[in-house]
């Protein structure tokens, strides 16, 4: 095969950060993409309707002339949200859903959620409201290793959080891990996942090739070849519940090649390629498009995108 037509694809799970960076990475996203989740976790970050609603306002200001791109944007839960905010997310049209970040997980998480038994009657409005909970799983206490982190999320927060809200639809951020995968295929209805390209195609010892690579470093980390291996024939078997999250995420140079380097890997530069790279390596292009097109907006409740790129 020497060529493949999808539909333009969607990206739910992404960073733009904000000001130059911003301006400089967009056109890669719009160029693939015609609709992206966009990441609350700014500095300071979009805890409020308001909020969100000027960043999307900034975003659309920096598309390239004639861009048919579309920001969708996202709260950033804290130990205060107040019910009344998603109230006002709701009204407001283009605010699909609210991030839940572990204090300290990743990249500006300072000011997340420390428990998230406070936050039970803002997910109990989202449910009622029709807003997605979208979540970084990871556990952030020090003694667990960084391997086991997620695995440890579900047992202890994840998995009792879906159980006390059997109506609140709810995506696992970047999974990479085995034990996700089968949380994820096996959960309750209105469970779903993003996947993104790094964890499709590199393993752990992706780190360590000649040498420490800060390029290859993101939370969360890499994982076990049998890891990957589980993400990858889950995602090409074809299941509803698993779409793209590319997890871009721009730093500086500077800020990467450092001796405390920041996690993240910008991909939006190559965003659908990459994933077309592990669905052809697995035989399996056929479904990229389910994986890329259709399945997120089916979860989100939007229409699918008709146009090509």
């Amino acid at each position: 095969m020497s060529e493949l037509v999808i539909r333009r694809p969607d990206d739910w799970h992404l960073h733009l950060r904000d000001g130059a960076p911003l301006a400089a990475v967009l056109p890669f996203t719009a160029a693939r993409f015609a609709r992206a989740l966009v990441m609350p976790n700014l500095d300071p970050p979009l805890t409020t309707t308001a909020a969100a609603l000027a960043y999307r306002e900034r975003i659309l200001a920096a598309l390239p002339v004639g861009a048919p791109f579309e920001p969708l944007m996202t709260l950033y839960l804290t130990d205060r949200t107040p019910v009344e905010e998603i109230s006002r997310a709701k009204a407001a049209g283009h605010v699909l859903g609210c991030k839940l970040y572990p204090a300290g997980a990743t990249t500006h998480s300072a000011a997340g959620v420390t428990d998230v038994r406070r936050l039970d009657a803002v997910f109990g409005r989202m449910a009622e409201a029709g807003l997605v909970l979208e979540v970084h799983g990871e556990v952030t206490d020090p003694a667990v290793d960084v391997f086991e982190r997620e695995p440890r999320f579900i047992d202890t927060v994840l998995a009792p959080l879906a159980e006390r809200h059997p109506g609140l639809r709810i995506v696992f951020e970047h999974i990479t891990t085995r034990a996700a995968v089968e949380f994820v295929l096996t959960a309750r209805a209105g469970v779903a996942a993003t996947v993104t390209p790094q964890h499709l195609l590199l393993n752990r010892n992706a780190l360590f090739a000649g040498g420490l690579r800060p390029h290859h470093y993101c939370l969360p980390v890499l994982k076990a070849e049998a890891d990957r291996v589980a993400l990858v024939d889950a995602v090409m078997r074809g299941s509803p519940r698993l779409f793209l999250g590319t997890d871009s995420a721009p730093h500086a140079r500077a800020a990467k090649e450092a001796a405390c380097g920041c996690a993240g890997i910008f991909s939006a530069h190559a965003g659908i390629e990459l994933y077309a790279e592990a669905f052809a390596a697995a035989g399996a292009l056929g479904r990229l498009e389910a994986f890329a097109c259709d399945n997120g907006a089916d979860f989100y409740g939007l229409p699918r995108n008709r146009g090509r790129p």
